[in-house]
């Protein structure tokens, strides 16, 4: 016999997704200040150097590196090819954004832990609760590495794509508190949903580090020809080439993760319906994903494939969890269709 949801409970935990989506949005709102405010502190440094006659070489490069007393005073405090905190002066707007999108997490952490409550199980057995869930563990994973590399330049993409995961799952996928259908009732829900969550979510950052890697990418071609920078807010950002070794890094270690996902997945088939494997349209994608991400570590390991192709395949690799998530699961029938 179901255990009776808690309809009020639930009403509460919507209640908490819609501050927490308030909170990241004003926090997304002050990591584009932080950009663009940085970006023009550099870009009159310059200028007051280049008159000067100074060397400012160093500033026009990749990011924004000291060059001597004067700039270390002057130059906002930005992350270095290693991703460790430079010295300079602290970015007010970066850690207001920065502690929003802790309280934002606090928030939205808690409409999680109150929709498991209310349904009396773990949050994440419908579209709504895998997007609320996995954007939970995207701020929460961009939280913790903040602990150890300054990644504040890439905070504008992750919590402006944590913006888009919690619009798509309130206004495209909204779902009431309700009981699992039988299907879903196992252990393996546990287990399964949660590792394809974290992996998922670690895949959102690298998705959105290789955008940044292919935008820097391009700058610093146009500076190497000697061309006008259009992309300023670049100079906050480490060089493309320590973007990707750290996109590779975090690609690696969720790739160990779909991949338990996709063996966890095929042993949880055959408990519930009597075959590991079945050709589902869900189960090939899974595989497809599973197939993009073993390509593009073995491309960049063995064959060499770095720089713009590195990116391009992980783009691609994330562009196929998207797919799988929403067109899969809304317009394929399936034994996975409650997913929808």
């Amino acid at each position: 016999m179901p255990v009776p949801v808690n309809a009020e409970l639930g009403q509460a935990s919507e209640l908490f997704m819609l501050l927490a989506s308030i909170a990241y949005m004003v926090a997304l709102v002050f990591f584009v200040l932080d950009l663009v405010k940085s970006s023009t502190t550099i870009s009159t440094l310059e200028t007051r150097l280049a008159r000067a006659d100074a060397p400012a070489r160093t500033l026009a490069g990749v990011g924004a590196r000291g060059t001597g007393s004067t700039s270390a005073a002057t130059v906002p405090a930005t992350a270095d090819d290693s991703m460790d905190y430079g010295a300079g002066p602290r970015r007010g707007r970066a850690r207001i954004a920065v502690a929003l999108t802790v309280l934002a997490a606090l928030i939205h952490g808690t409409a999680v832990v109150t929709r498991g409550v209310a349904a009396h199980r773990v949050p994440w057995g419908n579209m709504y609760e895998f997007c609320t869930t996995g954007a939970f563990l995207v701020a929460v994973i961009f939280l913790v590495t903040l602990t150890r590399k300054d990644l504040r330049f890439v905070g504008s993409f992750v919590v402006g794509l944590v913006v888009i995961m919690l619009c798509a799952a309130t206004v495209g996928f909204p779902t009431p508190v309700a009981n699992l259908i039988p299907a879903l009732q196992s252990y393996w829900l546990v287990v399964h949903v949660s590792i394809a969550v974290a992996s998922s979510a670690m895949f959102t950052i690298t998705f959105a580090m290789s955008v940044l890697q292919l935008l820097q990418t391009s700058r610093e071609a146009k500076l190497l020809a000697g061309k006008a920078d259009t992309a300023k807010f670049l100079r906050l950002v480490p060089s493309a080439l320590s973007l990707e070794n750290l996109s590779y890094r975090l690609n690696a270690i969720a790739f160990v993760g779909w991949t338990f996902t996709l063996m966890a997945g095929a042993i949880w088939a055959e408990q519930a319906w009597g075959r590991y494997w079945g050709w589902d349209t869900k189960e090939v994608w899974t595989f497809v994903i599973w197939t993009v991400y073993a390509g593009y570590l073995h491309a960049r390991a063995t064959r060499g494939w770095t720089g713009t192709r590195a990116a391009w395949l992980s783009i691609v690799g994330y562009l196929c969890i998207v797919f799988n998530f929403t067109i899969v699961n809304i317009y394929f029938s399936g034994l996975h269709s409650y997913a929808g």
